[in-house]
């Protein structure tokens, strides 16, 4: 039974009725008071996260309640790492999440912009329209400003053999991030990574088989697509081979080990010769399952599980190289590239359940006993892997983040090829049809379409900001030039090149990305004005 907020009473009729309880310590926030409340709590943290926008935008140090450090300017990391304690804070976070988890880029745009949106709904307030009237308008905006989005979308080439424009939005994605200095490269790597899993007539692309694998120490240069698996494990003995060719994989889920009598029974050891026979059997029992391995034909064995130093040794003399504690995803992806079955018993194990690799060999780095498992040249190329190298833990984090954003970007192409252009230029052209549009309405709402059209230039605002520009005047330079040559291509020149044509820089983002940055913000936007009541415990 739940516990009342209060006590349940009846009156004289024999109606009943709560009596809340600790009235006198909750904190209630009503009506406007409420929403400006909310908008204070959102704005503060879109100007936090403000910063970090576009390819001149500054990274967050993020220290968590054990001292471990993260630096990074991606969104939704940002978001996820802070401490937010308001309600509307939490919402904020979530809002940036789920634009991560439904494209993997735009996580600080979306944030920006519903902040924007809640500063015009603030003076929209101020002048006493209704919060309903508002969010209604900002919705009707909103599909007004996607619908435009639509007619300025420009198809985009996918294919195999031509992987130039592909490489350049992966690009645009990581011109804001930290590995910006190699960008070409970790473009090319994270087009690659999704060409070779992607299914193309079915215009998807399975994430399971790409696995980002971060090693420290080397520089970020020496980061590397793998057509295979990368186990962070090595050969379970030293002196076995560390380079094997035309392996052929047991992957085993099964213990490596002589059958141990389980718990419940009582194993009686009296004498010296108990022991030896026990010993013996144990031994027997394991060359047993040596045997079987190698009778299938087996060079290499993968274990799930572990084996003791006995079986370890066994496995040397018997000339059996095997990996052992090797974790459940890593098995699985072993058993996709190899094409090999997971056997789970031993009686299983025959010639046909085996995996076949090209190369399977040991990686070593530097000066360290660090070493990984390379198994290459397998039957199904398509499971990859992308080693990460970087100077420390937080470069190797950073750019395994921003390399994700990259292949989520390739991956939403893939799915619906038309692009917009960067650099603000696509939040110009709504922002200025948007206000076209604002200019038929009679109703109440024409305010909201305007303010929706202001919110929409803080995207382009914050990255001339960050770019070291002056702001409005750039703005105002660029939404100029975008009504009189009618193209909606202009952007905000953040390189300072002199050129704001986005299409000559190649800054280009997925139409479906930024449908979904300005409905998720809206969406957002309309439940926050439409809370009016807020109740909370008074040590809040």
């Amino acid at each position: 039974m739940m516990s009342l907020p209060g006590t349940f009473a009846c009156d004289e009729y024999g109606r009943p009725f709560i009596v809340l309880r600790d009235q006198e310590n909750q904190k209630r926030l009503t009506g406007n008071e409420a929403i400006k409340s909310h908008i204070l709590a959102a704005k503060q943290i879109a100007s936090i996260i403000r910063s970090s926008l576009g390819p001149k935008g500054l990274d967050k140090m993020m220290v968590s309640g054990d001292g471990e450090v993260t630096v990074t300017n991606d969104g939704a990391t940002i978001m996820k790492l802070m401490d937010v304690d308001h309600e509307i804070g939490k919402l904020m976070v979530q809002l940036s999440q789920s634009q991560d988890d439904e494209i993997g880029d735009g996580t600080t745009g979306v944030v920006v912009l519903a902040g924007a949106l809640l500063e015009q709904a603030e003076s929209l307030l101020d002048r006493g329209i209704h919060p309903i009237r508002i969010a209604d308008g900002f919705e009707l905006a909103a599909q007004c400003a996607v619908k435009h989005l639509d007619t300025i979308a420009a198809p985009f080439p996918v294919s195999r053999d031509n992987k130039e424009p592909l490489i350049r939005v992966a690009m645009t994605t990581l011109g804001s991030k930290i590995v910006n200095k190699c960008h070409r490269q970790m473009a090319e790597i994270a087009v690659d990574a999704v060409l070779t899993v992607a299914d193309l007539e079915k215009k998807d692309v399975n994430f399971e088989l790409i696995k980002l694998e971060c090693k420290v120490g080397g520089r970020m240069e020496d980061t590397c697509l793998v057509k295979g698996v990368v186990v962070d494990k090595t050969m379970s003995h030293s002196q076995m081979p560390t380079v094997l060719k035309d392996v052929k994989l047991a992957i085993l889920t099964c213990p490596f080990e002589p059958p141990k009598p389980k718990t419940k029974h009582k194993l009686d050891v009296t004498s010296a010769d108990d022991y030896r026979k026990l010993r013996e059997y144990e031994h027997e029992k394991f060359l047993q399952m040596v045997k079987q391995v190698k009778d299938a034909g087996a060079t290499l064995a993968i274990c799930q599980w572990g084996f003791d130093d006995e079986a370890n040794h066994l496995l040397l003399q018997q000339q059996l190289p095997a990996v052992r504690w090797v974790g459940g995803p890593e098995i699985e992806l072993i058993a996709i590239a190899t094409g090999g079955r997971i056997v789970p018993r031993f009686e299983e194990l025959s010639a046909d359940k085996l995996g076949t690799a090209g190369v399977v060999r040991e990686l070593s780095f530097g000066t360290t006993k660090d070493k990984m498992l390379v198994i290459e040249d397998c039957k199904n190329t398509r499971a990859v892997t992308v080693l990460i190298r970087g100077g420390n833990q937080m470069v190797t984090a950073e750019a395994k983040r921003s390399i994700h954003d990259a292949l989520c970007v390739v991956r939403s192409l893939i799915r619906d090829s038309r692009i917009v252009y960067g650099g603000g230029a696509a939040e110009i052209s709504c922002s200025l049809a948007v206000a076209r549009e604002a200019d038929q309405l009679s109703t109440l709402e024409q305010y909201a379409f305007r303010s929706f059209s202001v919110a929409l230039e803080s995207i382009p605002l914050a990255l001339a900001e960050n770019s070291g520009l002056s702001p409005i005047e750039t703005l105002s330079d660029l939404k100029a030039r975008q009504g009189t040559e009618n193209s909606s291509t202009f952007g905000v020149d953040c390189m300072l090149t002199g050129n704001s044509d986005m299409k000559e820089h190649h800054v280009i983002e997925s139409l479906h990305s930024k449908k979904q940055q300005i409905v998720l913000a809206t969406q957002l936007v309309k439940m926050i004005l439409k809370i009016d009541d807020v109740r909370t415990p008074a040590d809040h």
